[in-house]
């Protein structure tokens, strides 16, 4: 089964080469507020590109206003890694003084990620929703708990589904979740962020997964995990798609499938070329 964890210090020590043979993508947070920084996030960071494990970040919010809520979100953004697929805004509790501000704080929390380009999710807690009016709230995806077996009562598109998980490379429980609405992982590995600010919008890179090589040629210092990360993939998938029970074993010449009943396949990437006028 695919697997799609969320990570925080908490989790301690990872092994990152274990559990690439199960993830399909990760969301690591970055940090709690402004003024906390996950310890963690960097060396999390650091083994999902080693072993080609696709991520995104997130971020506990504690604005307390709408001015707040923009410098948090400025902060999250400095802080997170630039090849991070996407940012999320993780609303659970009222901080601010009304809870009728906590939508309008929220939207300029992710307002101002997208005008910087980013591809931006809200996740808030299921007993908090309502209450703190987050279905008032725009954001390219929504993501809500809810354990127990019990589907969230809200529409959503990603469904953390237990906080009792299983992942290889962890010790300790593990936050696991599921696609639960019609965007695909593919919307999750790639898609498009638009800049708001500019009358001619830059485009980050666009997966298209159906264009492209079926299979590549393992060439002399290859390695799976370099291979999953030149070709937008990731280690688990083309274990799945090859039959490859150790990944540390291929040989030169051996025919890697690229694409299949997973889809998966190289990036291409789209340009914006640069009219007089623009800006970033």
């Amino acid at each position: 089964m695919d697997k799609i964890a969320d990570f925080s210090h908490h989790q301690g020590n990872v092994d990152w080469k274990k559990a690439s043979s199960e993830l399909d993508l990760a969301i690591i947070r970055v940090q709690y507020g402004s003024n906390v920084i996950d310890r963690e996030y960097k060396e999390y960071v650091e083994g999902c590109k080693k072993h080609g494990i696709p991520f995104g970040h997130y971020a506990y919010c504690l604005f307390v206003s709408v001015k707040d809520a923009i410098q948090e979100a400025e902060d999250f953004h400095k802080r997170a890694d630039k090849d991070a697929l996407f940012l999320v805004a993780d609303v659970e509790e009222q901080t601010t003084k009304h809870a009728a501000d906590m939508a309008p704080a929220t939207q300029a929390f992710i307002d101002t990620l997208k005008k910087k380009g980013w591809k931006v999710g809200l996740y808030s807690g299921h007993h908090t929703y309502k209450p703190l009016g987050m279905q008032k709230v725009k954001a390219d995806f929504v993501w809500i708990p809810r354990y127990g077996n019990k589907k969230p009562d809200y529409l959503c598109d990603l469904w953390q589904y237990t906080e009792t998980g299983r992942l290889a490379g962890v010790t300790g429980n593990m936050d696991l979740n599921k696609l639960t609405g019609s965007k695909s992982l593919d919307f999750f590995l790639g898609g498009q962020a638009v800049i708001q600010q500019s009358s001619n919008p830059v485009k980050k890179p666009v997966i298209n997964r159906k264009s492209v090589t079926d299979t590549y040629t393992v060439k002399a210092g290859d390695t799976l995990s370099a291979i999953a990360t030149k070709q937008g993939t990731t280690i688990a998938t083309l274990q799945k798609l090859n039959g490859i029970k150790d990944a540390d074993v291929i040989k030169v010449g051996q025919k890697i499938k690229l694409s299949g009943s997973a889809g998966e396949g190289k990036l291409p990437t789209e340009y914006h070329t640069v009219k007089s006028g623009d800006t970033v």
